[in-house]
């Protein structure tokens, strides 16, 4: 019979919804199981789904099949992170509005998705863009501003001409739009905050938390991001006038070899400094030009070409008195640390290149050791190393840690100065100049200024009925009907925030609204939170480490805090970051115009051989290269194991797997396939539950297929025997559920075995089950292949050495040699090495 995977497909898909296979409750039946909350990240409604989608949803679908056989209570949800600017400049551009165009995309891409087999649980599907959801993020903004945790300021902004929005900072991917890949400007404006800089402290402890669970390069991208820094706030005294400039630095021990002072483009002092100078207009048109380039460049605020000009202006050293010229700087950040540095080029590389450049002096004050004294004239990089305190008046010979804390002394018991922690993180710029977002629930009242609006009335509406703009500017500032509004305090004329929210905000909750999706009248139901969060496995992309995971980190420690939630503070206990696939070297891309659409592939090969050969192609993390001949190897071995099973129909009795005993008063084929069960029911499941090393696992069953088609016709001889095989068939079937399970549910039907393939409890090996009689010891002679050995498995040492010896074809060729030394691997191999 042929195999024919889109009747068999669409058949078992059909039984699984009619029979509500994937729901899944806190309540009623399964619910005394102990739960698994298995979630990839939701998509972007874009219009098509991609390899990358694929791959990513048959990851979390094997893990949440493999799962629910081993008793757990599974929850695995799909929904739309339907809001944003993906899809609002997707629809601009083919012109269509933003609501038909997302909620187009949403039914084909679902219907895309639901041809995969995935074993998502379809009742819980929500999309962020509509008020059902939206409203509870209104509800926790307004919660925000009563907790100050939300907040409005004018301040210099990412800007990005193209998209007509900000973004926050980390949306800036060395000084690009993180969506359109435009150059990033300066620009200041009123934007609204989430006070995340609160969190610091416990986003940066709390990652210890997640040690085990989580990719080490993510939690060491989110501890740069955070970016904790012990140092000392030093207060430089201007030479002439009032004031300071104060800076921050992790290395006071360096303060006597700091010969310049650098600030931003943006520094409050900048224009008192060079008031009055020769060089006031030119240097103010330098810092004009900086603050109208992006705030990092592409290369990055390190790798950029240091430019600078000197204010004419100086300050005083706080040790040594002596003066020290202030210099804007093109590399020196506003927004990170006082917008001022101080110099230190002798052990500072971007200074170093600086002070090279303008011909500012250079002098080295810490010596590292065992090499010769540091020459400033001659260095041609920085030394940021440790070592001991020169040319530093009474602190030289201090090592430089020791030299840290008494410098650190001395200016603070002289209020120069004092010790303090500094983070890299800012506060969550969520403020959106467009119009496809939740809108911001605050009006602007003439009598009483900002009012948060009431409760009662979210939530606030985003109008459909508008008309977008050609160049995505958002229409809501233009449409009275929206932003026209009684004051919810006063009554009077108010005007509505037409600012909405940053999609962002929509996704760093959205796994909580999973577990009550159906919830009317509250966020959450905290019976159902309690019992199934944290999500205990988050599947997504490593380019989402930065901003999805700590922004979502935040908000589960904000909700806790307002009583939303409780019993936890961390929303994903492990974290899987999937590869990406590739098209001949080079990331999928429809601007690249090298995808592949899926939905071509399932028809050509069938949903179980598309996610096949996804699992199968590389290692979960690793990216992998898609091919043709990968694709159709996997649709061979999906084939083979269809004949294989449709030639066994009425040949084995029904089975279930490793129902077999260990058959030890058999020996032979029916012992080795035995052995081959049990062997592959371990290998398969350390592999899926261990590292993800789909792979492998894959392999595995492979060659237990490959035995059992070799070994068919002998095992048919005997009662003994075709028991053997048919547990072995049944577990074959059952390791396979997971990843093929269109295939392994029909295959399991025809064969006549009870229930269903992917209900069967997971397969357990028997240790005993796993020892062989015999061993195969291969032989070399100087690392060649010369014989191969039969032998009991519990041969000693010296037995195993002298068989080799003696066997003729070994024999043969020590003939008129010496034996130098024998080396042997204990049930594996030995290597006779010649002199």
């Amino acid at each position: 019979m042929k195999y024919d995977p889109h009747s068999l497909e669409l058949k078992w898909q059909e039984i699984w919804d009619k029979e509500r296979t994937f729901r899944s409750g806190h309540k009623g039946p399964g619910a005394e199981k102990p739960k698994f909350y298995c979630l990839e990240m939701f998509p972007y409604p874009s219009g098509d789904i991609h390899m990358g989608h694929v791959r990513n949803y048959s990851i979390g679908d094997v893990l949440a099949r493999f799962q629910r056989m081993r008793g757990f209570n599974v929850l695995h949800p799909m929904g739309w992170d339907a809001f944003g600017l993906p899809a609002e400049n997707a629809a601009i551009k083919s012109g269509a509005h933003p609501a038909a165009w997302t909620f187009s995309n949403i039914e084909n891409m679902k219907k895309q998705i639901r041809r995969m087999g995935f074993s998502y649980d379809w009742e819980r599907e929500l999309a962020t863009c509509r008020p059902e959801y939206y409203r509870w993020e209104q509800l926790f903004f307004l919660r925000l501003l009563e907790k100050d945790l939300a907040y409005r300021k004018e301040a210099a902004q990412n800007w990005c001409a193209s998209c007509h929005t900000v973004l926050a900072n980390e949306q800036v991917v060395e000084g690009r739009c993180w969506r359109c890949d435009s150059v990033v400007e300066s620009k200041k404006l009123t934007q609204w905050f989430l006070r995340i800089s609160a969190y610091s402290e416990e986003l940066l402890a709390d990652l210890e938390t997640l040690g085990r669970g989580w990719p080490e390069r993510v939690l060491s991208m989110q501890r740069n991001w955070i970016g904790r820094s012990e140092g000392v706030e030093i207060d430089f005294p201007l030479m002439a006038g009032q004031g300071s400039i104060r800076v921050f630095s992790t290395r006071p021990d360096t303060l006597y070899g700091a010969t310049f002072m650098s600030i931003s483009a943006e520094h409050p002092l900048l224009e008192q400094l060079i008031c009055g100078r020769p060089q006031e207009e030119e240097t103010r048109a330098f810092a004009l030009a900086v603050r109208a380039s992006a705030k990092v460049s592409a290369k990055g605020p390190d790798d950029l070409e240091k430019e600078g000009r000197f204010t004419g202006a100086y300050c005083k050293n706080p040790l040594t008195g002596a003066p020290v010229p202030i210099w804007v700087a093109n590399f020196v950040l506003a927004g990170y640390g006082t917008g001022a540095v101080m110099a230190v080029p002798a052990h500072d590389q971007r200074d170093f290149e600086f002070a090279r450049k303008y011909g500012l002096p250079i002098q080295a004050v810490i010596q590292p050791e065992g090499v010769p004294p540091l020459d400033s004239e001659s260095m041609t990089e920085a030394y940021d190393g440790p070592g001991r305190m020169i040319n530093s008046g009474p602190y030289n010979g201090l090592e430089n840690e020791q030299g840290k804390a008494a410098v650190a002394a001395w200016l603070e018991e002289r209020a120069l100065g004092k010790r303090s922690v500094q983070w890299r993180l800012r506060d969550w710029n969520v403020s959106r100049q467009r119009y496809w977002g939740a809108p911001i629930p605050v009006l602007y009242c003439p009598q009483c200024g900002l009012v948060p609006e009431k409760e009662e009335n979210l939530p606030i509406l985003l109008p459909l009925d508008v008309q977008t703009y050609p160049d995505g500017r958002s229409p809501l500032p233009d449409l009275a009907s929206f932003y026209q509004a009684p004051c919810p305090r006063c009554g009077g004329a108010a005007r509505r925030e037409t600012d909405t929210f940053d999609t962002f905000v929509e996704s760093s909750w959205y796994f909580l609204r999973y577990v009550c999706a159906d919830e009317p009248d509250r966020p959450f139901d905290p019976e159902a939170v309690r019992y199934w969060m944290p999500v205990d496995q988050y599947i997504g992309g490593v380019e989402h480490a930065i901003l999805h995971l700590l922004y979502s980190r935040f908000f589960v420690k904000a909700l806790a805090d307002m009583g939303f939630i409780q019993g936890f503070r961390e929303p994903f206990s492990n974290m899987l970051t999937q590869g990406m696939v590739r098209l001949r070297g080079i990331k999928m891309s429809k601007s690249k115009g090298n995808t592949i659409d899926p939905s071509e592939m399932i028809a050509k090969y069938g949903a179980d051989t598309v996610r096949l050969f996804c699992l199968f192609a590389a290692p979960s993390e690793r990216d992998f290269d898609w091919t043709e001949s990968g694709i159709e190897g996997s649709f061979r071995f999906v084939q083979r194991v269809w004949r294989f099973c449709i030639d066994l129909e009425g040949q084995i009795p029904p089975a279930a797997p490793v129902s077999a005993g260990t058959e030890t008063e058999h020996g032979g084929i029916i012992r080795e396939t035995t052995l081959r069960e049990h062997a592959a029911v371990k290998k398969v499941g350390d592999d899926i539950s261990g590292n993800f090393q789909f792979n492998t696992a894959i392999a595995a069953i492979m060659e237990l297929c490959n035995h059992l088609a070799a070994a068919r016709d002998e095992l048919l001889q005997s009662p003994a025997g075709k028991r053997a095989l048919a547990s072995a068939t049944a577990t074959l079937l059952t390791l396979l559920a997971p990843f093929v399970p269109h295939l392994s549910e029909e295959l399991w039907q025809r064969l006549g075995f009870a229930g269903r393939a992917g209900e069967q409890p997971w397969p357990l090996y028997r240790p005993e089950a796993l020892l062989r009689d015999q061993i195969t010891v291969v032989v070399q002679i100087n690392g060649k292949l010369r014989a191969r050995l039969e032998l009991p498995a519990d041969v000693s040492a010296a037995a195993a050495e002298a068989a080799a010896l003696d066997h003729e074809q070994v024999k043969k060729y020590l003939a008129g040699h010496e034996i130098k030394k024998i080396l042997h691997v204990p049930g594996k191999l030995i290597n006779v090495v010649l002199a």
